[in-house]
């Protein structure tokens, strides 16, 4: 009976080296998430119609006008709160070329509407929970958050400019020096 028992374990450990990882799914972990490829410079703007926080609907093909859409991991975070108000302080110029801006994350909307309160936003915040929009726009999603990716768009609701890993300080002055290309 010892023999049988050492046999059987040797081959239970050289089965147990030649098995692959179990997947996510079936270890009781989360799928991993893929990663979307972005929107290409002169894509089309997805033809999504969203709510602001302000409760205006908004149609993203269809703006008429210029505009920045920024994708951010969450409300009132050092990195978020640094690049809205760089875009806040910036309000005044980027308004006069034209365009709107546009900040997307997987915030509530209630969420949304205390961050741009606390922090005097003057342009639109766009909850995202279900992920739509950034799944649109070929965003990536980690652990529930979307990516930092910020969009130019013209104002035929074409990609002009993409920024795919954006760095949330200086990230205001690239937008404002995008839209005036």
């Amino acid at each position: 009976m010892r023999r049988t028992s050492l046999v059987a374990l040797a081959c239970l450990a050289l089965f147990a080296c030649q098995r692959a990882e179990p997947s996510p799914e079936k270890s009781g972990g989360s799928a991993p998430e893929s990663i979307p490829t972005v929107l290409a410079v002169g894509s089309p703007a997805p033809a999504l119609e969203v709510r602001a926080h302000t409760g205006q609907k908004l149609e993203l093909g269809k703006l008429g006008k210029p505009a920045v859409v920024y994708f951010y991991p969450k409300d009132d975070t050092p990195g978020c709160t640094i690049e809205a108000k760089e875009i806040r302080d910036l309000w005044r110029e980027i308004e006069g070329s034209g365009a709107i801006v546009i900040g997307v994350s997987t915030d509530g909307q209630a969420s949304h509407q205390a961050f741009a309160e606390k922090y005097e936003l003057p342009f639109f915040l766009v909850p995202d929970e279900d992920h739509a929009i950034a799944k649109a726009f070929g965003v990536a999603i980690k652990n529930g958050k979307a990516a930092r990716v910020s969009f130019v768009l013209d104002a035929s609701g074409h990609v002009k400019k993409v920024f795919p890993k954006v760095t949330p300080t200086g990230h205001g002055a690239e937008l404002l020096a995008a839209l005036g290309q």
